[in-house]
């Protein structure tokens, strides 16, 4: 099933507390990355490239997509740029930093390797990610949630073509920006702002995700999948999604006490997750959780 990346950008929840908009990031525990996309030409490996160097978490969740196969098997792109991505990563992995590649349904074939440690990159099919403030967090890509979604199927696939014409004309957006000096827009975000079926669309896969981490007695979900960051919170389980580095350029960072913020590719905090979520009790996982069997890996 094609991935419907033509989710709109989030306003920060009425439960998440709004940053200012130049607030800086100090110490980073974690940092969560996902959609990447490196192959194609939509990948924008400098501006990550940059945050890499601004922000040096002492563990690095990849979180799917980092390698756009799919992409790949019509048209390969890999540029300098992308490759000098490639190497500050492998660099952050030898120099200490842990590094858990989580393979996303674009990067599928390296499910294959999961258990695996590689470059001293661990790949997993998903992981459990205790914050420092005592939260237990699921960490997945998310596509084992497509199923979930009620969306009519001739929708979901004229969403998936309108979204390459829409990054195409992003692209060109800005080359024309960046010769007037001008930094990175999302020119994507702000034409699918509003699409009503992209916001049923992402409604659905975050009850989804929280549905999930509630099943397993866990306090919350870490993913990415839809192109979509933001936070939200509902009956005590809090959603974290980091959003994506070919349209929105974000990710997700958790601080040397153990809250989240979301933050753009300068490292500036765009929003930050309530703190007010307690941490629930463990319990065994509940027949009805979604496994990695039963979303197709």
């Amino acid at each position: 099933m094609p991935v419907p990346h033509f989710a709109p950008p989030s306003s920060p929840a009425s439960s998440a507390e709004a940053a200012p908009r130049h607030a800086s990031l100090g110490q980073v525990r974690t940092l969560f990355i996902s959609d990447v996309h490196l192959g194609t030409p939509d990948c924008q490996a400098a501006l990550l490239a940059k945050l890499l160097r601004r922000v040096r978490p002492e563990r690095l969740y990849l979180v799917g997509d980092i390698v756009d196969l799919l992409a790949m098997r019509k048209r390969a792109v890999l540029d300098k740029d992308q490759q000098a991505l490639v190497a500050r990563v492998l660099r952050l992995a030898r120099s200490g930093c842990e590094v858990i590649y989580i393979p996303g349904n674009h990067d599928a074939a390296f499910r294959r390797l999961c258990g695996l440690k590689l470059h001293n990159v661990s790949i997993e099919r998903r992981a459990i990610h205790t914050t420092g403030s005592g939260r237990r967090l699921l960490v997945s890509h998310g596509d084992e949630f497509d199923t979930h979604v009620r969306i009519a199927p001739w929708l979901l696939t004229l969403g998936d073509g309108m979204h390459g014409f829409i990054l195409s004309l992003n692209r060109w957006c800005n080359r024309a920006r960046g010769m007037f000096g001008l930094p990175y827009w999302s020119l994507a975000s702000a034409l699918k702002r509003r699409s009503g079926v992209a916001q049923r669309y992402v409604a659905q896969f975050e009850e989804a995700a929280m549905r999930q981490a509630r099943l397993e007695g866990l306090d919350g979900y870490v993913g990415g999948h839809i192109h979509q960051a933001g936070f939200r919170v509902e009956d005590g389980v809090l959603y974290c999604n980091d959003g994506d580095w070919v349209e929105h350029c974000t990710a997700l960072a958790e601080d040397g006490d153990g809250a989240l913020h979301l933050i753009d590719w300068q490292g500036q905090i765009i929003e930050t997750a309530p703190r007010h979520v307690m941490p629930r009790q463990a319990v065994p996982p509940a027949t009805e959780a979604v496994t990695p069997e039963m979303a197709g890996a």
